[in-house]
């Protein structure tokens, strides 16, 4: 049995801590300054974190390789299963013609390729994150706005910086329920709380996205757009989350959020524009599961008529929107309490053979138990999608193996990005590295009111999850709010909060979101793309919580 040490470094919690930060520190620079392959640097930072947990943490050559295998195991499934899937219902819509028609049919809502944007990213992709989560908002969105016109690049950016305001409740819930479970809170209270948190977030974030997808251009132009959507998904967002159904937060925030726009739209329309540009020095990649040619489509605009677009008949728009609401209806169906549970109940959980691994207080530790929840995943419903929509658009099995195919080769190299990368979050958390970390920022006293919604970054950016990194720290969070004199309450939101920011940077994200638009190996880039949107929205969310640690805003605390 390996025991987990705080401090392995000559006793030194502080020196610990900086030397659990390096294959972190690594990855990151690798990937954002010298630009190396994703898959190359998550491979290097699994390494280092191995000889890290070997030499300095003393944990067990045999129980840290076989932490490493169980995080990349947890890549393939859930994760990757998800994205696979994801991708493989997006790829048989484009074979028979129909995703065409789906882009057709946004350029009817409105004409502008901005407005589009943020309602496909923003909307769109807050009800699946509501739905299913891990990953497949990031997969689904970019494919979508690659669709309507959009870069690769900069589809996939917005997709990734549209995936934050409804992360806090995504697969409805799951990271808010799990907080209050580890944390010992009352799970009203802290919806409540967090709730009082995350739509801030939402109040900027359709901004950053016009100003991603047209500059200053785009925030002069369209900013009522935004300001509706922001608007309309905060209150929706804070009503439910600390009024409602914990579980419909998101559900409800999306679907009244998109209804309001649309309302919106009814009598307000933007300035005619030429087009939306690129930044400059810039490169267009080849889009999804294709050759290309490096060249960009060409972004709808006011000046392009609607009357010379070709007008899709009513079935066919039915049929292009068809692969959306099955998803939409076998989530939701999955989500019911007795579905779920009844669906659960094939399911195996089990220890992973060989890791026997206890927390430094001589606790279990629950990472070390597979969950093998193959019926009630993202991925399977996904999959089950596919199959209906290769019935709906009368494809053949032919044409349902070809284009699964497709999607496994476009998405072989993020699929050992994110399988390395699991296991570097696994190795850490099983030889205690995580946690080492942790207790050091919460030795900061007062100032961890700063501090703690960093706290949820780092454990979101480390592990891809929200629910994950409330898992980590959740409980952490409380105890140094006992040691602080701060609020639990507060201290434990914050750690969701925060953690809803480190979703875009985290590199089984970057990979998810480069794979699905055909950017494999560029994640760098993209890496690059998102880290100002997050350097933006962190220091907003960090002094929330300080004002609501103070008279200023304590009155916010329920």
């Amino acid at each position: 049995m390996y025991r987990q040490e705080l401090d392995p470094l000559a006793g030194s919690l502080a020196a610990s801590a900086l030397c659990a930060a390096i294959p972190l520190v690594v990855l990151f620079v690798m990937l954002g300054v010298f630009r190396v392959r994703a898959w190359l640097a998550a491979l290097t930072g699994l390494a280092l974190s191995l000889v890290v947990a070997v030499l300095v943490w003393s944990m067990p050559a045999g129980q840290a390789l076989l932490a490493a295998t169980e995080g990349a195991a947890f890549g393939l499934f859930p994760v990757m299963w998800i994205v696979i899937n994801a991708l493989w219902v997006y790829e048989l819509t484009r074979r028979s013609g129909h995703f065409d028609v789906l882009q057709r049919t946004f350029t009817g809502i409105s004409p502008d390729v901005r407005i589009q944007g943020v309602i496909i990213a923003f909307c769109f992709g807050a009800l699946l994150e509501a739905l299913a989560g891990f990953g497949a908002p990031v997969a689904i969105c970019s494919v979508m706005l690659v669709a309507i016109g959009l870069s690769p690049l900069k589809a996939a950016t917005t997709a990734l910086v549209a995936n934050t305001a409804p992360v806090a409740y995504g697969a409805v819930a799951t990271p808010v329920i799990t907080l209050a479970q580890v944390s010992g809170l009352p799970l009203r209270d802290v919806s409540a709380m967090t709730g009082r948190q995350v739509p801030f977030l939402a109040l900027i974030v359709p901004f950053l996205l016009l100003y991603l997808l047209d500059g200053r251009r785009g925030l002069r132009d369209v900013w009522p757009v935004a300001a509706v959507c922001g608007v309309s998904f905060a209150l929706a967002q804070f009503a439910v989350s600390n009024y409602g159904p914990v579980e419909l937060s998101d559900i409800a925030a999306a679907l009244v959020s998109a209804g309001t726009v649309l309302v919106f739209l009814r009598g307000w329309s933007p300035d005619p524009m030429v087009d939306v540009q690129e930044p400059s020095g810039s490169v267009a990649p080849p889009g999804p599961a294709e050759g290309g040619e490096g060249e960009e489509k060409a972004a709808v605009s006011p000046s392009s008529s609607v009357e010379t677009l070709q007008n899709p008949e009513r079935h066919d728009r039915w049929l292009a929107f068809a692969p959306y609401l099955i998803v939409i209806a076998l989530f939701s169906i999955v989500a019911i309490p007795a579905v779920k549970e009844t669906l659960l109940r094939p399911s195996v959980r089990f220890g992973w053979p060989g890791l026997d691994v206890v927390k430094a207080d001589g606790s279990e530790l629950a990472l070390t138990t597979f969950k093998f929840e193959w019926l009630v995943t993202g991925g399977t419903v996904l999959l089950l999608t596919g199959v209906l929509t290769g019935l709906l658009l009368r494809l053949s099995l032919a044409e349902w193996a070809r284009a699964y195919g497709a999607v496994l080769a476009q998405l072989r190299t993020a699929i050992l990005t994110v399988v390395a990368v699991l296991g570097i979050a696994y190795v850490m958390n099983t030889s205690g590295m995580t946690t080492t970390l942790g207790v050091w920022l919460a030795g900061a006293g007062s100032f961890f009111a700063l501090l703690s919604p960093l706290l949820g970054w780092f454990g979101t950016a480390v592990t891809g999850s929200d629910t994950s990194s409330n898992s980590l720290f959740g409980a952490l969070q409380v105890s140094a709010a006992a040691e602080t004199g701060l609020d639990p309450l507060l201290l434990a939101a914050s750690n969701g909060s925060g953690g809803v920011l480190g979703k875009m940077v985290s590199p089984q994200n970057l990979a998810i979101g480069a794979a699905a638009v055909g950017l494999a190996g560029r994640e760098g880039e993209l890496f690059r793309a998102v880290l100002k949107a997050t350097v933006i929205l962190l220091p907003v969310m960090c002094l929330l919580v300080v004002l609501q640690a103070s008279p200023v805003l304590s009155w916010m605390v329920p």
